[in-house]
């Protein structure tokens, strides 16, 4: 029984991530999930009692695969540069996923503070990872660093939002452009005010020649 419930349980998940993809957060509901998987609408909240719920699940699911997704990105560079260049492109490529725009979308509006907190605690191997590349780097308060440096990638990822409401689904040239610009951005932010200008993070400038595909993909 608890194997046929774990079985069902993900197939309500599957479901749910295809509705979210195909029509965003509005399409999102038990009656279409019953639909989708061939239970009753009242079979369901067997599984779920809200979608407050279901998107938690959603989300304790997918984001810790996402976040791995791009530390295993990092993890394969071997300077602290490169490492923080994977850690860029990688949330920028995961903004062209329409799977995790929509759970990210519809968790804003689904989630309370609480079930957040839950959520990004789900995120701490990925912040130690950034807070230890930082330290590499030479800062001193590298918590402060890190902050900074996501609020550089999630502006990245409103401008190929922007994008994709002026002209459709970006061109993958414009998505790199952007992760390009964000690259040199945070590479140049981030270096430490007591080097010389031209330590190896400056070199970092030609770091958007590469084919854009470093750190974590798009499922």
């Amino acid at each position: 029984m608890a194997e046929h419930r774990q079985l069902q349980q993900t197939a309500l998940l599957d479901a749910a991530r295809v509705l979210l993809a195909e029509g965003g957060r509005e399409a999102l509901s038990f009656g279409a999930l019953a639909a989708r998987t061939g239970l009753a609408r009242s079979s369901v909240y067997e599984y779920f009692r809200s979608k407050s719920e279901l998107v938690e699940a959603l989300c304790t699911v997918d984001l810790p695969l996402w976040a791995a997704e791009i530390e295993a990105g990092m993890a394969v560079r071997d300077g602290a540069v490169e490492r923080i260049e994977a850690y860029v492109r990688g949330q920028v490529s995961l903004a062209t996923d329409p799977v995790h725009r929509a759970v990210v979308a519809v968790a804003e509006y689904e989630l309370d503070d609480a079930a957040r907190a839950r959520i990004r605690a789900a995120h701490a191997g990925l912040t130690a990872m950034v807070v230890r590349t930082l330290e590499d780097l030479g800062h001193a308060r590298p918590g402060v660093a890190a902050s900074l440096l996501q609020g550089v990638v999630e502006a990245a990822v409103r401008q190929v939002e922007r994008i994709r409401g002026e002209d459709g689904a970006p061109g993958a040239g414009a998505v790199e452009e952007i992760a390009d610009t964000a690259v040199r951005f945070a590479l140049d932010g981030l270096r430490p005010v007591d080097r010389p200008a031209d330590n190896p993070v400056d070199s970092a400038d030609g770091a958007g020649d590469g084919d854009g595909t470093d750190g974590a993909k798009a499922r």
